[in-house]
């Protein structure tokens, strides 16, 4: 299974921000969207990645407020990314060896999609469902 198929199914949707919002705004983002990453993009170009991991990192760095606490300072520079021909378990084992729960993906170099570790884990849920749905309907039928 490829990464292009994990985002024909879920979306090429990406949440973003931008490297000048506080991190105040990215929490407010963070639990508007119900997700655990933006993408940071300045001028349609994909910069960096700001997680829940980043925010943590910085409260526990600093006791300034979030509202004065700017993205730039805080966001993942040149992230680990994905391309949509990537196998999902080499995104899976790249995920899994670089402690990332996000990967951006580009095609073309502009960005493509996103994919989380909980995507890569329910397109192989699914696919070993389909796969023992059809060893059964073999061995049965």
């Amino acid at each position: 299974m490829l990464v292009r198929e994990i985002l024909g199914g879920k979306g090429r949707a990406v949440h973003t921000c931008g490297p000048q919002d506080t991190l105040a705004d990215v929490v407010d983002l963070l639990v508007g969207y119900n997700c655990g990453s933006l993408v940071v993009c300045e001028i349609d170009e994909m910069i960096g990645i700001i997680t829940e991991r980043d925010i943590l990192r910085a409260c526990a760095t600093t006791r300034e407020s979030l509202e004065s606490l700017c993205v730039a300072e805080r966001m993942t520079r040149c992230p680990v990314t994905a391309s949509l021909d990537d196998d999902v378990a080499d995104a899976m084992g790249v995920m899994t060896e670089r402690r990332i729960r996000h990967l951006p993906v580009l095609e073309g170099g502009k960005l493509a999609g996103i994919i989380s570790i909980g995507d890569l884990v329910k397109a192989q849920h699914d696919e070993l469902c389909r796969e023992n749905h059809y060893l059964k309907s073999y061995i049965l039928g």
